[in-house]
C-alpha cells in the first residue's frame, strides 16, 4: 500500500505566503558593483544606484592595495584553498593573516573562519562544551552568537540589553567556582548603540568569568589601528571576535585570544575542522586591508565625519533618526509593509538603495531603514539622500520629528 505523498511545495509556500502578507518577504536586488566608483552600482537592467546600506564601511573592498594583493595571490597560489585547514588548506596567507590579527588585538593567537557567523557559532559552542560553562548573553546579541550558545547545549542566562545591574544579579546567582562566559557585542548593528564594555569586563572579572566580545561592526573602524571599541577604551577582553567582510571589505571572520584557547577551538570546533577554508586570495586581500588600516587613520576619520553629516542632514528634514554614538544611522518606520514600500520608492524613483530591516532582525513594530555612510559618500550624495527620503516620507504619510536646525 503506497502512502500518500505530502505536497511539500504547498507546505513551504504557505510559510512564504505568510511572510509576504506581513511585508517581511526578503527581496534580493542584483547589483553590479563598479570598481573605483563605490558607492555607485548598476542594477541588472543597467540603471545606476547609490548604495546606502553596505557593510563595506570604508570602501576597502575596492581599495587598490586589496585588489593588488588578491590578484597577486591568485597568480602565485591559484584560486582554491585546496581543502580544510587540516587537509592541505593551510597556506602562507592564512598563517600571516592570523599572526596580523593576533597582533592587532594584542593576543597570542587568532583563527580565521569562512565568516563572522561561523566564527561566533564555532567559538561559543566549543567553549560552552569544553568548559561546561554557563553563557551569559546580552539579549540583543547577533543570531550567530545565539546559534553558538544554543549549539553548545549548556546552561545560559540572558541579561537585558546593556543592563549591567541585571548581569550582576545573574552572575551573583551562579556558584563562584563554576566556569562562566559573558558574551556581548561592542557596536550593536541595528540600533548603533555601544555596550558599557568596561563595566561589563570589570564585573565579569570579579566573578571569574571569561569575556567574549563581538567587534564585527567595530574592527577597522575604532580604536588604535582599528582594533575595536574595547581597545579604544583600553579594556582587556579575553576573546575578541571580528569579521573581515565589513570594514576590511573582503570576507571571512576570526577569533583571537590566548594560545591555548585558540588551539582548543581549532582542535574541537566542527565549524572549523570540517569547512574548506577561505581562499588564498581572500586571506591575502584581508591581510592587505588589515595592514593598511593599522597604519592609516584617514579612512576612520572621514567615516565618522560622513556619519555625522548624514545624521544631521536627515534630522534637518525631520526624519525619525534613532540617535546613536556609532556610525550606524537607523531611520525608524515601525511598520513592515511601509518599510518595504519606502525602500522600493527610494530605489525606483530616486536611485537610492537601502534595504528594509524587519523581524526577526529587529522586533516587530521597530522596522527601519538602516543607513551606513562611508567616506566615499559626498556632500551631493547626502543631500540627495535627505531630499529623497523626505519626499518618500511625505508620499507615505510617515511620522516625522521636529526638524532640526
Amino acid at each position: 500500500m503506497n502512502a500518500t505523498m505530502p505536497d511539500y511545495d504547498a507546505l513551504l509556500s504557505g510559510h512564504l505566503d505568510a511572510l509576504r502578507a506581513e511585508g517581511r518577504y526578503r527581496h534580493f536586488l542584483t547589483l553590479q558593483r563598479q570598481a573605483g566608483a563605490f558607492p555607485r552600482a548598476l542594477r541588472a537592467d543597467g540603471r545606476p544606484v547609490t548604495v546606502w546600506c553596505s557593510n563595506d564601511y570604508l570602501g576597502m573592498g575596492q581599495h587598490a592595495k586589496v585588489q593588488e594583493a588578491m590578484i597577486a595571490a591568485i597568480r602565485e597560489d591559484g584560486c582554491g584553498a585546496g581543502g580544510t585547514r587540516n587537509i592541505s588548506g593551510t597556506g602562507r596567507h592564512h598563517v600571516a593573516l592570523e599572526a596580523e590579527l593576533a597582533s592587532l588585538h594584542g593576543k597570542e593567537a587568532a583563527l580565521v573562519f569562512n565568516s563572522g557567523f561561523t566564527a561566533n557559532e564555532a567559538a561559543l559552542s566549543t567553549l560552552a562544551t569544553l568548559l561546561g560553562a554557563t553563557i551569559l548573553s546580552d539579549a540583543d546579541n547577533h543570531a550567530s552568537m545565539i546559534a553558538g550558545i544554543r549549539n553548545g547545549r549548556g546552561p545560559k542566562r540572558i541579561f537585558r540589553h546593556n543592563d549591567v545591574a541585571h548581569l550582576a544579579e545573574l552572575l551573583a546567582g551562579l556558584p563562584p567556582e563554576a566556569p562562566k562566559v559573558v558574551a556581548f557585542e561592542s557596536v550593536y548593528s541595528m540600533d548603533g548603540d555601544i555596550a558599557p564594555i568596561r563595566a561589563i569586563a570589570d564585573l565579569a572579572r570579579r566573578h571569574g568569568a571569561l569575556t567574549y566580545i563581538d567587534e564585527v561592526h567595530a574592527v577597522g573602524l575604532y580604536g588604535p589601528g582599528g582594533a575595536g571599541v574595547a581597545a579604544r577604551d583600553g579594556v582587556e577582553i579575553d576573546v575578541v571576535e571580528g569579521t573581515l567582510g565589513k570594514a576590511y571589505g573582503v570576507g571571512g571572520g576570526y577569533v583571537s585570544g590566548s594560545r591555548v584557547l585558540i588551539d582548543a577551538i581549532r582542535s574541537f570546533a566542527p565549524g572549523f575542522i570540517f569547512s574548506t577554508t577561505v581562499t588564498p586570495a581572500v586571506a591575502a586581500g584581508a591581510l592587505a586591508s588589515v595592514r593598511h588600516l593599522r597604519a592609516s587613520d584617514t579612512e576612520r576619520a572621514a567615516h565618522q565625519e560622513r556619519a555625522r553629516a548624514t545624521r544631521a542632514a536627515l534630522r534637518g528634514e525631520g526624519l525619525p533618526v534613532l540617535e546613536a554614538p556609532s556610525h550606524i544611522v537607523p531611520v525608524m518606520v515601525n511598520d513592515a509593509v511601509l518599510c518595504r514600500q519606502a525602500s522600493e520608492m527610494l530605489l525606483e524613483e530616486h536611485g537610492v538603495y537601502i534595504q528594509p530591516i524587519n523581524f526577526p532582525t529587529v522586533p516587530r513594530g521597530l522596522e527601519r531603514l538602516r543607513i551606513t555612510p562611508t567616506p566615499l559618500h559626498g556632500d551631493a550624495d547626502i543631500a540627495h539622500l535627505a531630499g529623497a527620503m523626505s519626499a518618500v516620507w511625505d508620499r507615505l504619510g510617515l511620522a516625522r520629528q521636529k526638524r532640526a536646525a
